[in-house]
């Protein structure tokens, strides 16, 4: 059952920081997909809760005079897939909404929730990672701006301060201009699964050589994590099968991975290695690259 005491629906993201700074123990709900499973299961005992879902403005999605990407908080993942601004700029970033859930899930899950969540299993982490996507938290008082990378702590845990709100995903044009990526989540069940591991791959191709590679994983470790010795190998490479090889290797060592019911830990180093790997093939072709075998 939900054990609600008090709601709140406000209009306006001022309304809704000043509602949080009067009542600061409110929880901040979205979609519901997360939020209202914990109070179903009883994880969440009891919740006062404050709805943003009539805030339209951060549904919004837009491309700014200056080529940087805005992603408003409350756009829903079947929202993402389809808008035209996604898939002409980070089509990425489609292919892991569409990996996310059922159409019904889609319909109403927020990227912003997802995010918030913390589960470093979200399908939206991993591309957002290899994107640098950068997160604006407002409060009452202002707002700040980090690096997703930093907003993720532990577990399910986010730095999400007291009072604030997620309104707004950014993505610089230096960060996705000229880049192909691809997104692979691997699930034991091909629908409506959670991953087993997700790896989102992205490269900027000059000449045959790598000019830029990042990779972001998802389920390899504690939280969301980039490879970072792999992408710096990467850098001025010669694209090839063996290039490709070295990069699944080094991209093992970043992760943190575990056993658990899913996987084992092995299992899922063994993914990282190889799909790494089958991510960046496909990044290459849609950087403009030749295709490898």
């Amino acid at each position: 059952m939900y054990n609600v005491d008090q709601y709140f629906e406000p209009e306006t993201i001022d309304e809704a920081t000043a509602l949080l700074a009067e009542h600061p123990n409110l929880l901040i709900i979205a979609g519901g997909t997360d939020v209202l499973i914990k109070m179903h299961s009883g994880k969440i005992a009891q919740a006062d809760l404050l709805s943003i879902r009539k805030i339209k403005f951060l549904e919004t999605i837009q491309k700014r005079q200056d080529g940087t990407l805005s992603i408003g908080s409350l756009a829903t993942f079947t929202q993402i897939a389809n808008d035209p601004i996604i898939k002409e700029n980070i089509p990425v970033l489609k292919e892991a909404a569409l990996s996310m859930g059922g159409p019904q899930i889609r319909n109403v899950a927020t990227i912003g929730g997802n995010i918030c969540n913390g589960a470093t299993s979200a399908d939206s982490a991993s591309t957002l990672f290899a994107l640098n996507a950068k997160l604006k938290l407002q409060t009452q008082g202002g707002e700040r701006v980090i690096p997703i990378e930093d907003f993720y702590l532990g577990p399910g845990k986010v730095d999400l301060k007291p009072g604030e709100i997620l309104t707004e995903i950014v993505i610089s044009p230096e960060d996705y201009q000229d880049y192909g990526g691809h997104y692979i989540k691997f699930s034991m069940r091909k629908a409506m699964d959670i991953a087993t591991l997700g790896v989102s791959a992205i490269c900027r191709i000059k000449n045959g050589v790598f000019e830029d590679v990042r990779i972001g994983l998802g389920v390899a470790g504690p939280t969301p994590l980039r490879c970072q010795e792999a992408e710096s190998f990467a850098k001025g490479k010669t694209v090839s099968a063996q290039t490709l090889a070295e990069i699944g290797k080094l991209a093992v060592k970043s992760t943190k991975a575990r056993t658990s019911w899913r996987a084992s830990k092995e299992y899922r180093e063994h993914l990282v290695e190889e799909l790494s790997q089958r991510a960046l093939k496909v990044a290459i072709k849609n950087a403009g690259g030749e295709s490898l075998a």
